[in-house]
């Protein structure tokens, strides 16, 4: 996947400036797609460029013009091509499954002590997910289409989070007597 990918997505969902496509990223899609605003502007003047985004220039007082963007009749070809692309398994890089795993050749104290920090910043993330479904989505029975996506998004990342806690909690567990 690329960042034009997931710009795409973000734009079909509701056009934005540059400016509102960071914060967005920053509150949903950065959980799963990281980039900086120097990325999202860079891609976004490519797309333009590429006529995969239209942009409408909305003049605001006080402040310099807004740029939306908005997928062109290329952008959303692109995108529904592909979406319909078959996606190669979900692969697992994981720094701390290396860690946990050559534990044994170093400090595993000092491991123990990364891992409750670790675990700690997943339940954060876990304990905003929730905040997120509830206010967002207090009724998913009655979701569908794009909205009913967005939670089903949402409540991976909560499985993802209570993952992380768990194996990260079932490590601590297991080494308590050492």
């Amino acid at each position: 996947m690329a960042l034009e990918h997931a710009l795409l997505v973000a734009l079909s969902e509701r056009p934005a400036s540059g400016l509102e496509l960071t914060r967005r990223f920053e509150r949903s899609l950065g959980f799963f797609w990281h980039a900086t605003h120097q990325q999202i502007y860079r891609v976004l003047a490519r797309m333009e460029a590429d006529g995969w985004v239209g942009v409408e220039v909305v003049e605001q007082e006080g402040r310099p013009d807004k740029r939306v963007h908005t997928p062109s009749t290329e952008g959303r070809r692109v995108l529904a091509e592909w979406l319909a692309t078959p996606m190669p398994m979900e692969t697992f890089r994981s720094e701390l499954a290396v860690k946990l795993r050559g534990a044994s050749y170093g400090d595993r104290a000092a491991l123990a002590s990364n891992l409750l920090a670790a675990r700690a910043d997943h339940a954060t993330r876990l304990a905003h997910y929730e905040e997120l479904e509830r206010e967002q989505f207090p009724d998913p029975a009655d979701l569908d289409g794009a909205g009913l996506d967005q939670w089903l998004v949402l409540r991976g990342g909560i499985r993802l989070e209570r993952f992380w806690i768990d194996w990260i909690t079932d490590y601590l567990h297991a080494h308590a007597k050492d």
